[in-house]
């Protein structure tokens, strides 16, 4: 077993396992090189992965989740973060209409993960403490996944970005750096 990790840091580990062990993993969103993400989960990375797999964008979540699909319908794995899930609302057209129907309508393969902060009780305001799942819940070919624990924020992210379906990620930020467990150093995705 490994030493005891923060939710946020299983999530970060989680990422860094799945672009080291598979070269069509990317990052794109908001912020995630230089800054880091806004909760730092992506810190490091650019230095490690470079800018062609760790992409910062313009704040346009329609933009960079539309590319995301393109990409992964080109055979990519993007991971598209957004800095706070409310925000996600902006890009429900491209999620709904495009990641989740062109996979459940005619089988291409969309092998995407949307993953951000979720949750309120953490003085965010109204616009930095939604929890919008449930605007996706009926939406046809989407995954939807809210780990609760270190252990399943690891292994859900692995398995979500090994997915060859769409799957939404969703994380309560309240949880980042609240609760602790360890992952076996050997851990497999769940």
């Amino acid at each position: 077993m490994s030493d005891e990790i923060t939710f946020l840091d299983a999530i970060s580990r989680a990422l860094r396992d799945e672009m080291r062990a598979d070269p069509r993993v990317f990052l794109i969103g908001e912020d995630l090189g230089r800054y880091g993400g806004a909760f730092r989960v992506t810190a490091g990375f650019l230095d490690e992965f470079g800018p062609g797999r760790v992409v910062d964008t313009p704040i346009s979540e329609s933009g960079f989740s539309g590319a995301a699909i393109g990409a992964a319908m080109a055979g990519l794995r993007p991971v598209v973060e957004f800095q706070f899930i409310d925000f996600i609302a902006n890009a429900f057209n491209m999620i709904v209409n495009c990641a989740g129907t062109n996979h459940y309508r005619w089988g291409q393969k969309v092998p995407m993960v949307m993953r951000g902060p979720s949750g309120g009780r953490v003085s965010g305001s109204a616009f930095h403490s939604a929890n919008p799942e449930a605007y996706f819940n009926r939406a046809p070919g989407l995954k939807i996944v809210y780990p609760g624990t270190v252990e399943d924020a690891y292994g859900l992210i692995r398995s979500a970005i090994r997915d060859d379906n769409p799957v939404l990620f969703f994380e309560h930020k309240y949880l980042y750096r609240r609760i602790k467990g360890t992952i076996a150093t050997d851990a497999a995705p769940i």
